[in-house]
């Protein structure tokens, strides 16, 4: 699938040594996490990104031609027990969160502007923990898995009554359903 490259980040993907890293952006309860692969605290689109290394797992991310709802996982591992709670009440199913694959320079700079890989909501949060630490895995759907939800809401009346209480709009909606209109000379 083609991608807009800046000419910096595709200069960058010809050179002989590449050095690639991993942005996870995701919205908790109580706001934004931003985490990268690597060490330390990186800073991007005017946001501060705290490095994770290896603590940060994040599962396949699969393209293809055809439109298909996928999803990725994003884990931590390393986690102390007594965090484990407060982490899995601030994951809110529906928030966004996204990847973004970045290039860096000789001295550690991100080469303007990293390729969003994924984008999706939060599905449901897994934790495996030992005894001593955990990990803690987030499920990442795509938002095309919502074209395969059935939506409840209706063009009637009691729908827009639900909604909107008092707002007359479909009120007469059943009423013309099957009217037969003769259009132009009768």
């Amino acid at each position: 699938m083609s991608r807009d490259l800046t000419s910096a980040f595709a200069a960058a993907l010809s050179e002989a040594e590449l050095r690639p890293a991993l942005l996870f952006e995701g919205q908790f309860a109580t706001g934004w996490l931003r985490l990268w692969s690597g060490l330390g605290e990186i800073t991007w689109n005017g946001h501060t990104w705290a490095g994770a290394g290896s603590l940060l797992g994040i599962g396949g991310i699969d393209e293809r031609g055809e439109v298909v709802a996928s999803g990725t996982t994003i884990s931590l591992s390393g986690v102390p027990l007594d965090m484990v709670q407060l982490a899995i009440g601030e994951a809110r199913q529906g928030l966004p969160g996204r990847i973004w694959l970045a290039l860096l320079t000789e001295d550690g700079s991100i080469i303007a502007d990293p390729v969003q890989a994924f984008a999706g909501r939060l599905d449901v949060p897994q934790i495996a923990d030992d005894a001593e630490t955990c990990t803690i895995t987030l499920s990442y759907e795509s938002r095309l898995i919502d074209l395969t939800t059935p939506r409840s809401w209706r063009y009637t009346h009691e729908s827009q009554q639900a909604l909107y209480p008092g707002d007359r709009g479909f009120e007469y909606v059943t009423a013309i359903q099957d009217k037969e209109v003769t259009w132009g000379r009768g």
